[in-house]
């Protein structure tokens, strides 16, 4: 014991991190088993860097990538059965009785789509995500609870339908693989999940605002996403009072200063403390933090909404830690380029953010804007400006347009559309035209003989800020007087359940594609049922 005593201070003041740290490494690795980097840091929640550091004080040897401390000398390290604490968090004594929705979601995870590192993906392990259910059933009441999960690249969403079937589960996502991953699960498993497309910089989707009793997110850990992925969960609450946001958050021990500036940001937010949670949450990489992240349990108070109402858009672009739209990176659209391109385009409007002092005399409209709400007036040509990193929402800002000629131009020259082309076709023709994306209205269309159901997909999208269901619904009433109201939405909704509440710029791509399918079943039915 006098031997272990003097380890742990002296490779704690030489690895440069606290005693505890430095005990759970040492702890670790006193039984003299084989480990991995990538294990020792998930186990002992402990950076990379430091835990490399404690490395460079011990007598190891390797067998390629793995390594442990020489027997000889790992009789002089603390053994994991003397660990004075055994940190377990408070649900999981719980795990052992859901070991099957594990295993479940072990395969969820394996099998879903590799992250994105632009994006700040990092996948959490299934114990984390059973774990972060299994929370909510020790804090909450979940049995026909409405929970949001603000971005879900972790599948959380899956764990939670999954233990509590009664609860209604949805998801707010801007990737579109993701979300048709969690679609294809949820219908497969008969879990009620529902997936809203969002880029949370231009808002969250109106169908899910007030929808929560609370919500769930894992953002990009830097003072900004989390401040605007936590102020979408506030907006997307039923009740902001009464509600809550629970926030996976971890920085490395080596870097409290970090942490400081997100905690300001959620102080920024009025948002109360209620619970926290060490380590709670686990990662198959972000070894830089120790492959682990703190769970919050946030409360919103009375000055919470106000507070994001005046903070929400301040957040700006730039929210993560890689990519064009990373706080370091000063990536940005060409002006001249924007200049010489938007100018002979001659545009009667233009959306997003242009050059200061740039046709001065043609409107503009942020891009938050546009996706909320149709413009009034009826421009002829409109020119788009796409900042970095938002090229996913190129679809949406078409949808969102009613001229007859956009032209959206990305930060970078745009590369093959034929993806977009043919996701829009029903509206549009689509080309490059230079470092632009040209988008021509196409003519009203009529149904082919005998294929009912193509001016029906070109109505829903040329209406795309509208109620999905109730233009639908007007339609198909249209067409056959004899439906009532009520028939004809029942008749939409046994074809197109995902449609229900939503507008066609909430819905993912996937969806968008399905409409090809879905509304001429529903213009059978009617003829069916007329």
């Amino acid at each position: 014991m006098e031997q272990e005593q003097q380890n742990v201070p002296a490779l704690s003041a030489a690895a440069g991190l606290d005693p505890r740290r430095a005990y759970e490494v040492l702890s670790a690795l006193g039984d003299g088993s084989w480990w991995t980097l990538a294990d020792l840091v998930r186990r002992t929640a402990t950076s990379r860097r430091s835990v490399e550091a404690v490395l460079r004080g011990l007598d190891v040897e390797r067998s390629g990538d793995r390594f442990r401390v020489r027997p000889e000398a790992g009789r002089d390290l603390p053994a994991t059965g003397h660990r004075p604490i055994d940190p377990a968090g408070p649900v999981d004594h719980a795990l052992p009785r859901h070991a099957e929705t594990v295993e479940r979601m072990a395969k969820l995870i394996a099998g879903a789509p590799r992250g994105r590192q632009a994006l700040d993906h990092v996948s959490a392990t299934p114990e984390t995500v059973v774990r972060r259910a299994l929370l909510l059933g020790a804090r909450f009441w979940p049995s026909g609870a409405r929970v949001l999960c603000v971005g879900d690249h972790d599948l959380t969403s899956l764990a939670i339908a999954s233990i509590y079937p009664d609860a209604e589960v949805a998801v707010a996502d801007i990737d579109e693989r993701v979300l048709a991953y969690i679609d294809r699960c949820a219908a497969e498993l008969r879990l009620s999940v529902r997936t809203r497309w969002a880029d949370l910089r231009l808002g969250l989707p109106p169908s899910l605002h007030g929808y929560a009793d609370v919500a769930v997110t894992d953002p990009p850990y830097t003072p900004e996403g989390v401040g605007l992925f936590v102020s979408r969960c506030v907006e997307g609450l039923q009740d902001p009072e009464q509600g809550r946001v629970l926030l996976a958050y971890g920085a490395s021990e080596r870097t409290p200063m970090l942490a400081l500036k997100v905690q300001n940001s959620l102080h920024d937010l009025n948002l109360a403390y209620e619970a926290m949670y060490p380590d709670f949450n686990r990662y198959f990489g972000a070894e830089a933090i120790g492959s682990a992240a703190d769970l919050y349990i946030l409360r919103p108070t009375t000055k919470s909404k106000p507070a994001v109402a005046a903070r929400v858009e301040r957040f700006g672009a730039a929210i993560y830690t890689h990519g064009p739209q990373s706080v370091e990176s000063q990536a940005g659209a060409d002006d001249a380029r924007l200049r010489a391109e938007a100018t002979d385009f001659a545009p009667d409007l233009l959306v997003g953010e242009w050059p200061a002092g740039f046709l001065p005399r043609t409107p503009r409209v942020r891009l938050a804007t546009w996706l909320a709400k149709p413009y009034a007036a009826s421009p002829e040509r409109v020119a788009i400006a796409v900042p970095p990193g938002l090229d996913a929402a190129l679809p949406r800002l078409l949808l969102a347009a009613r001229a007859g000629h956009v032209r959206a131009f990305p930060a970078d020259p745009p590369g093959d559309v034929t993806g977009l082309a043919r996701l829009l076709s029903p509206v549009y023709d689509i080309t490059v035209h230079g470092g632009a994306v040209d988008a021509v209205r196409r003519p009203p269309v009529a149904d082919p003989a005998g294929e009912p159901g193509a001016a029906l997909v070109r109505r829903l999208l040329d209406r795309a800020h509208g109620k999905l269901v109730n233009t639908w619904r007007e339609a198909l009433i249209a067409a056959h007087p004899g439906l009532t109201k009520r028939q004809a939405r029942d008749l939409v909704l046994r074809a197109a359940p995902w449609a229900d509440g939503v507008t066609a710029l909430e819905l993912p791509a996937h969806r968008l594609a399905d409409l090809a399918e879905a509304v001429p079943a529903t213009v059978r039915l009617a003829a069916a049922e007329a």
